[in-house]
């Protein structure tokens, strides 16, 4: 103990003694006997998000994998494969703790689903989705386009409940069908809403193809608070961005951008070839596509880079809890397995 807290001390007795007998206090010896103020509380700021374990979402992948080798080998619209996937991730949601919804719609004279799975909580009138299509081509597995995306959102999701969130925005996520049949699952589920739950959005994050084999790093640029959001991650973290265009207009975001919904979201790169610029900043191999297994049988689990993956599975939940979970929000009591 320090002279000086010692001090404090003697004085602080003397105070209480005095006060028991009636007397009167000393001068000064009330504020000498006070400790010291506490400091000041911090401002609230966004929570800070969890680490999504990349080998969390590789375990997704190896199951998408292996019901794609169970049902003919891919998870295309209209195929047992498809369907046994939207099963495989509605039970996970159920379990955690989602209200999951199936949406069914027709493409092609055969029947298909979307999944929406909406967390409890969060203000009802502002809404942030992030969302994921799940069909794959006919032509394989599609564990890359996109199994990657739908695995990433899928183990946000669940960290969502493991962190018994309480967040300030309604969060909910999804998973479209028929995708790879021309953006059909998410057209119908947004054609569907009303004017005035389109209102409540106040974005769409769409992850399609964030693990490809030699990977570029690119943001969507439809939306600036979004953009920005993601950006900032990435800077943190070392790494260069460029602006997503090859996919533009291409994936299921399109729909919501043109509902007037604010729009955002991740991409490593398909079938363009990377330049020597980019192989410098991002590693990899420059004159060779991104995705060379792009729409090929050869899109399996062993057509994924863990560090894009990784990476992207990070940059995902960060913008969920920036955008979404928000702070001062008291966790809810909720135990998950």
């Amino acid at each position: 103990m320090s002279i000086r807290t010692a001090r404090r001390s003697w004085v602080r007795h003397l105070v209480t003694a005095c006060a028991a007998m009636g007397l009167l206090i000393p001068a000064g010896a009330s504020a000498l006997a006070a400790p010291s103020p506490a400091p000041a509380a911090a401002s609230p700021s966004a929570l800070a998000a969890p680490d999504i374990p990349v080998a969390n979402v590789k375990a997704h992948l190896s199951q998408l994998q292996s019901l794609a080798t169970a049902n003919g080998g891919n998870r295309a619209h209209g195929r047992p494969g498809y369907r046994a996937s939207i099963d495989y991730i509605k039970a996970k949601l159920d379990a955690a703790g989602y209200t999951t919804t199936l949406q069914s719609f027709t493409s092609g004279g055969t029947t298909g689903w979307n999944l929406i799975a909406d967390w409890p909580g969060g203000n009802p009138n502002t809404v942030l989705m992030a969302g994921a299509h799940l069909d794959s081509v006919t032509s394989g597995p599609g564990i890359n386009d996109n199994g990657s995306g739908s695995a990433a959102v899928l183990e946000t999701a669940l960290a969502v409940s493991r962190a018994g969130s309480a967040p300030e925005q309604h969060l909910r996520f999804g998973w479209w069908g028929a995708e790879e049949r021309g953006l059909v699952g998410s057209r119908n589920y947004v054609s569907r809403l009303p004017a005035a739950e389109r209102a409540k959005f106040t974005g769409y994050l769409n992850f399609d193809m964030i693990g490809s084999p030699n990977p570029g790093y690119f943001v969507y640029d439809d939306d600036p608070k979004i953009e920005k959001v993601f950006k900032d991650w990435y800077l943190s973290k070392g790494i260069s961005t460029e602006i997503e265009t090859e996919g533009d207009g291409r994936s299921d975001h399109a729909n919501f951008k043109n509902a007037g919904i604010p729009v955002g979201g991740l991409f490593t790169g398909a079938s363009r070839t990377k330049t020597t610029a980019q192989a410098q900043k991002w590693g990899g191999t420059a004159g060779q596509a991104f995705d060379r297994c792009y729409h090929s049988s050869c899109d399996t689990t062993s057509n994924i880079s863990d560090t894009a993956l990784d990476r992207n599975s990070d940059a995902l939940a960060h913008a969920i809890w920036t955008l979404g979970v928000g702070s001062a929000t008291a966790p809810r009591t909720k135990t998950t397995s």
